[in-house]
């Protein structure tokens, strides 16, 4: 028996043995879905996201349009390149009513498969193998308003971040490693950006694999569908108003936060020039955090939080990288009131829902006041506020171990060689 699997069963064991705690942790969880279940009641939130994906599979096996068409009263189109439609192929199985309903759950399980691998990579793998606390957590997690809005959208963010942070947590010689990051990439293209962190880090290779993952998803796209290819990778990806208006609050991008200061619709260089230098300094940031102070984890979370400010949108539900990031910092609270007051800052901010209490109907985005700003971009600014940490904080000299830094290793191996996870 594997060390893992022994850890396993060993957590598992004493979950078992204190039924009080399971029972209470299952309890809350379905508190916790009954709420949600009363507020699609209420509130008639229609998962429209899962609409547009039972579309593009609809397209693919009818050998329709597949960026002609528009769902829903909001005229959603498609907007992921061909590969992600051929994924989407299973959504026009059921009726979309249980399709719906197969999203919540299957999001639910990925809730808690995000925490257990947030918890691994920060550390904490006793509480990552902790039925208990992996309920608990889920219960809770559901109402962060990123992770709440995904799952009102019917969103495949959670996946992507598994995905992701599944492969990047894997020993640097791991076999294929960066391959499912550039498998992501190629569903959706913001996790792009993982692959030239591991190159900036160091690891050629793994930065390659993710290439090469991205290239197969392309060439399944380009032989499945051909005309759908050209289009969307010659037209199609560079068209961001197929997306949404980038300056409503729902973005939460530099370019969304630049556009409600200005009172503009189009920031143009105003936004290029900050978000090229927001990218050489995030990844700046994070190759010094995992070079210099063996931190992988925390480089990983802060090429997220670039990714997120320099994308030209980045609605709120992309932000459940909140998830690792929360899960990273409670990590390291114990006997220091300082950084137990950041982690309740940072999970009020993705909590409190402000984007959603300034006037934002029809054009008001436009005409927030200047007071209003803070309340209607929480993300961007405590994303560049993070930013601004890190830099400042890989500037100063390596503290030995023991002396308070938050990390579970106190140097990064060299690039090739096997770590933990």
């Amino acid at each position: 028996m594997s060390a893992a699997e022994g850890t396993w069963r060993r957590t598992w064991a004493q979950s078992i043995a204190h039924p009080g705690r399971l029972a209470l942790a299952t309890a809350l969880l379905l508190a916790s879905f009954a709420g949600l279940w009363v507020l699609y009641q209420v509130q008639s939130l229609t998962m429209p996201d899962i609409a547009v994906y039972r579309a593009e599979g609809e397209a693919v096996s009818a050998g329709g349009d597949l960026y002609g068409f528009t769902v829903t009263k909001w005229a959603l189109p498609a907007t992921y390149p061909p590969f992600a439609a051929l994924l989407f192929l299973p959504t026009t199985w059921p009726s979309l009513s249980t399709l719906k309903v197969v999203c919540v759950l299957v999001n639910a399980v990925l809730l808690a498969l995000l925490i257990h691998l947030s918890c691994k990579a920060a550390g904490l793998r006793k509480a990552a193998h902790t039925a208990p606390f992996l309920l608990t957590a889920t219960a809770l997690g559901l109402w962060l308003e990123p992770v709440f809005q995904t799952f009102v959208f019917g969103q495949v963010n959670l996946a992507l971040t598994c995905l992701v942070l599944w492969d990047l947590a894997r020993p640097d010689g791991a076999r294929f490693k960066g391959f499912a990051t550039g498998i992501a990439a190629g569903i959706k293209l913001t996790p792009a950006i993982f692959a030239v962190y591991l190159l900036v880090t160091g690891r050629v290779k793994a930065a390659c694999t993710a290439l090469a993952g991205f290239l197969v998803s392309v060439l399944l796209g380009w032989l499945a569908l051909p005309g759908a290819s050209i289009e969307f990778w010659t037209r199609r990806m560079f068209e961001t108003d197929r997306v949404g208006k980038i300056w409503i609050v729902d973005n939460q991008s530099l370019q969304g936060l630049i556009t409600r200061v200005l009172h503009q619709p189009e920031a143009g260089l105003l936004w290029a020039v900050p978000a090229l230098l927001t990218a050489a300094a995030g990844l700046w940031a994070a190759r010094r955090i995992c070079l210099r102070r063996g931190l992988d984890g925390w480089g990983v979370l802060c090429t997220s939080v670039t990714g997120l400010l320099v994308s030209p949108i980045s609605w709120s539900h992309h932000w459940v990288w909140c998830v690792p990031l929360l899960v990273a910092l409670a990590a390291h609270t114990r006997r220091n009131p300082w950084r137990r007051a950041l982690l309740a800052a940072v999970t009020l901010a993705f909590t409190a829902r402000t984007m959603w209490i300034v006037p934002h109907t029809g054009d008001l985005d436009l005409q927030i006041a200047w007071w209003q700003q803070p309340f209607a971009a929480p993300y961007p600014l405590l994303g560049l506020a993070l930013l601004a940490t890190a830099v400042w904080w890989t500037r100063q000299p390596p503290v030995t171990p023991g002396g308070g830094l938050p990390s579970p290793r106190t140097a990064r191996e060299p690039a090739g060689t096997s770590r933990a996870g």
